[in-house]
């Protein structure tokens, strides 16, 4: 509670994320904090341990506040044990107060995946899967990195369907070497599993990753722009809207805990490396837990998991809210941007009508919203904002 320079009328909705760090092999596009599990070990409860820690000395920042959604995330976070997972969930659900529909959302690869495993999963409190498929081409696949196939990636979404009401579906496109026809065939793929949420990601070659070394041939920008429309028909044709820009799901199905993101909710962010975001009535603070998993559990059990804490400042809460605001196909509502920032809309004016006068959004005396232009030249639109 100490004094800020904001005044926000109310603060917003409430998310847990938890990281899981390890994978079984650390994918060369991947510049997430994931790590190789050592020896085939993965030190599952001093590691759920920590997170409890990490949870309760957090409490008092977010005491009397409701939680909307958990996300727990990775790594590969499937390589936990249904019965540790079901302990996370319970430690949670013994400190915070969730919300009778709580979305609890777990990560899973098919490259994890055994019969019965996503059943066990839903026992222990998980609602919704997200399934890291990233392709159905075995050769695309391997060129990834990803230690499935498509064989087992269909048996894990098969699986998926029958233990859970709704879950996510994640595809790249773009991929090395990719043609139209591969991608039409891995989205006919996708489809034909009726997923009732799909994530469709562009390929990109992140700085400090293997690709970034030794950079593969990825199709050239008006080849990636024809796959993009060509993925938003088949979608549309399926029933499915496209509500975000990487983001398509039947209705009743959009991830709660994402849009809570998009929108510039809060969240609590616990395991290594995780990210916070959490308002108070004069400020907003980020924190970054410890990255390394080991630095983070002996900091976590020691009562020191933080390794940044700051409040962003007052200029850069329009680029912010923007990053994520825009890309919402329905934008934001301009009452949402004061209520979230405490800034007046007068800090914005200016680079809507730039953006407006581009023809990149679109807006009225009650919301914003990007253009189909806008939604294509995203990263020009949100550069508009920057302090």
């Amino acid at each position: 509670m100490r004094p800020g320079t904001l005044q926000l009328p109310a603060l917003p909705p409430l998310s847990l994320y938890v990281h899981l760090p390890w994978c079984l092999k650390k994918c060369p596009y991947c510049d997430f904090n994931s790590h190789e599990m050592s020896r085939g070990e993965l030190p599952e409860q001093r590691y759920l341990d920590a997170l409890r820690a990490d949870l309760e000395a957090a409490l008092p920042l977010v005491w009397g506040r409701q939680v909307h959604s958990i996300f727990i995330g990775g790594g590969t976070p499937s390589l936990f044990t249904p019965e540790g997972i079901e302990r996370l969930v319970s430690d949670v659900r013994a400190r915070l107060q969730l919300v009778p529909d709580c979305e609890i959302t777990l990560e899973a690869n098919p490259g994890t995946f055994e019969r019965d495993r996503f059943k066990a999963f839903r026992a222990a409190g998980i609602t919704r899967l997200s399934v890291g498929v990233q392709s159905f081409d075995d050769a695309k696949l391997r060129a990834l990195g990803r230690v499935h196939d498509s064989r087992q990636a269909v048996a894990a979404l098969e699986e998926a369907a029958a233990s859970f009401e709704t879950f996510n579906l994640d595809l790249m496109y773009a991929l090395p070497g990719q043609t139209l026809a591969e991608l039409e065939a891995d989205v006919t793929q996708a489809l034909a599993l009726a997923p009732p949420h799909l994530s469709i990601y562009h390929l990109t070659i992140e700085p400090n990753t293997y690709f970034a070394k030794f950079p593969p041939v990825i199709p050239p920008d008006d080849l990636a722009y024809a796959m993009l429309d060509r993925l938003t028909e088949m979608t549309g044709a399926a029933g499915m809207e496209r509500y975000e820009v990487s983001a398509y799901a039947k209705p009743g199905h959009r991830c709660w805990h994402n849009f809570n993101y998009w929108t510039f909710g809060d969240y609590l962010g616990i395991g290594a490396g995780a990210h916070s975001k959490l308002s108070f009535p004069h400020r907003v603070v980020r924190q970054v837990r410890k990255r390394e998993p080991k630095l983070y559990m002996d900091g976590a059990l020691a009562g020191a998991a933080i390794a940044q804490d700051e409040d962003v400042a007052r200029t850069e809460l329009p680029f912010e809210f923007m990053l994520n605001a825009l890309r919402l196909k329905d934008g934001f509502a301009l009452q949402d941007f004061s209520d979230r920032t405490g800034l007046p809309l007068s800090a914005i004016e200016q680079a809507l009508r730039e953006a407006e006068g581009k023809g990149l959004i679109e807006r009225d005396l009650a919301r914003v919203k990007p253009t189909g232009r806008g939604f294509d030249f995203l990263s020009d639109l949100q550069a508009l904002f920057l302090p």
